[in-house]
């Protein structure tokens, strides 16, 4: 189990099946790739969160023809997405692509260790990692310890993360070939869809079986949460529990504390003092990882407020380049 961003269940492979689940994606991967629309992110190569946001800027540009009228967004999150997948349904679309695709002399075993993946129980053989009263905690919908049989996927293993953008390219051909939407964008299981009518947005919805607490509505100057960002046709913020995180890390870090993130888990570790080299390069690399991220938005003078406001202890160890957007480390004193 791992709490960070939030509560949920992790099932990672040995590393000896890794490799093996390396193996059946270097195969069939770049033929699933010319099937999948372009404005899909997430496991893709080349296709992150950066790319995702610069396509939502692109396409409010255009909707809003240069920012001279009102547009709108609807935003949906498809329910439990990784517990929902139906195993079945995941197996015959690979099973046609691949005997569709791929050189006959492989389609055999390609298909076989398909199915062994994809029909693989993890629930049966595991070894308990973390606080056991934790898995209480989940509901009942996220776990796979209670979906029904032949449902849902591990999240933790790379080939859950291909075979997800593999059964989503179902809703993304129907929602770009049959609806005919224009502006739509999916990272993961969130999907935004841009229209100059609210009406039409709604009317798309109702196409789509999705979360239903989760929709969310509105002009596209209200903006758009997505990929870490809030995006509006005339600049683009951090979310701010990204500015919280590091805001968080900073204040451990004048503590006397080192707050790291690892397989999407914190720990708090304590601090030599003065800090070792290798305790500066590594948070070195995390402030940089955070400005890295602002560096995509319109957030100079957060970036100089966090410097100013909140660094303190550390402004001994990490010098800024001007534009505060990279920071080197110095040599522990003494």
């Amino acid at each position: 189990m791992v709490t960070y961003p939030k509560l949920r269940e992790i099932f990672a492979a040995d590393f000896r099946d890794r490799i093996v689940h390396h193996l059946l994606i270097n195969e069939v991967e770049p033929y699933f790739e010319r099937r999948f629309i372009y404005d899909s992110f997430a496991c893709r190569k080349e296709k992150g969160c950066h790319l995702a946001l610069f396509r939502l800027k692109k396409f409010i540009y255009q909707i809003t023809k240069n920012k001279t009228q009102n547009a709108f967004y609807g935003q949906f999150d498809i329910k439990s997405f990784f517990s929902n997948i139906d195993k079945n349904i995941l197996l015959a679309i690979l099973e046609k692509e691949i005997k569709k695709s791929l050189p006959v002399h492989s389609q055999k075993e390609l298909l076989w260790l398909a199915k062994k993946i994809v029909f693989h129980d993890p629930t049966q053989n595991y070894y308990l990692k973390g606080k056991k009263e934790l898995f209480d905690q989940i509901p009942a919908h996220k776990t796979l310890f209670k979906t029904p049989k032949n449902k849902g996927l591990p999240i933790g293993n790379l080939t859950s993360q291909f075979f997800a953008n593999v059964y989503l390219n179902e809703l993304d051909q129907f929602v770009k070939r049959e609806l005919k939407v224009k502006y739509y964008l999916r990272y993961a299981d969130d999907l935004v869809l841009l229209s100059e009518s609210p009406e039409q947005l709604r009317q798309w919805r109702k196409e789509v079986e999705l979360h239903p607490k989760k929709d969310k509505y509105g002009s596209v100057y209200q903006g758009i949460d997505f990929v870490g960002y809030v995006v509006k046709p005339n600049y683009v913020l951090s979310r701010k529990r990204v500015v919280g995180n590091l805001k968080t890390k900073l204040y451990y870090f004048n503590q006397g504390l080192l707050l790291v993130s690892s397989n999407q888990k914190q720990e708090v570790l304590p601090l030599s003092r003065p800090p070792t080299k290798d305790e500066i390069k590594q948070t070195a690399a995390m402030v940089n990882s955070y400005y890295g991220h602002f560096r995509q938005a319109n957030c100079y003078r957060l970036r100089k407020n966090l410097y100013e406001k909140h660094f303190g202890e550390l402004k001994k160890y990490l010098k800024p380049e001007k534009d505060l957007s990279f920071f080197s480390p110095l040599e522990p004193a003494g």
